[in-house]
């Protein structure tokens, strides 16, 4: 037994046992009354708007244009960029820079960007959701390279934070991406990269 799971049976000691059926039951009665949706044309227009608030590069692209565009976007960073196992080899059919797929930890630091797909994104906040499954690869590549490409399917924006939640697990590891990894000191004196990548690149296919 190792230390999390000896905490974890200390807490389960202490801490009464609820049935799950009565965790549920008290779930449905929580009251739901806000609006769900805010928004219901013009999605796309308003994701894109509210990601380049945040200092974020968006390139709107056809999927036929996707390989020759994510090539451009490597090309113009020197360097090698890694990518989840699983990231869709079209994605990447055009790309002349050098692709380390599964990375490990100890290479993170020295490749030029990562490249990830996305399991959501909201519109109305500008925020892209990755929960680290499908073509998105472990938390750590999308944090430590300096660098961060994201694909956008158009079918992935929702309109609000509801609905995009409601797409989501909440039992998997999600990361919440507004912009560029930035923070400010009380004089607000803005400095970027300190919790993540320092450029980040949208590309909404549509």
């Amino acid at each position: 037994m190792n230390a999390r799971e000896e905490i974890l049976r200390r807490i389960d000691g202490i801490t009464p046992a609820r049935p799950a059926a009565k965790v549920a039951a008290a779930y449905d009665r929580i009251e739901r009354g806000y609006l769900r949706r805010h928004h219901g044309e013009g999605v796309l227009d308003l994701f894109a708007e509210r990601v380049a608030d945040y200092r974020a590069t968006v390139l709107r692209v056809s999927p036929a244009e996707l390989p020759g565009t994510v090539a451009e976007r490597l090309a113009a960073r020197p360097g090698a960029f890694g990518v989840p196992g699983d990231l869709p080899a079209g994605w990447l059919a055009a790309a002349t820079a050098p692709v380390v797929r599964d990375p490990d930890t100890a290479s993170l630091d020295g490749l030029a960007g990562a490249v990830t797909g996305c399991a959501a994104a909201i519109a109305e906040t500008g925020t892209i959701v990755l929960d680290h499954g499908a073509a998105q690869g472990r938390r750590a590549l999308s944090l430590v390279p300096d660098h961060h490409l994201i694909v956008v399917l158009a079918e992935q924006v929702a309109p609000d934070v509801p609905e995009a939640l409601a797409r989501l697990d909440p039992r998997r590891p999600l990361t919440f991406v507004s912009g560029p990894s930035a923070t400010s000191d009380i004089e607000l004196s803005r400095v970027e990269g300190v919790h993540g990548p320092r450029t980040l690149e949208v590309l909404v296919v549509r």
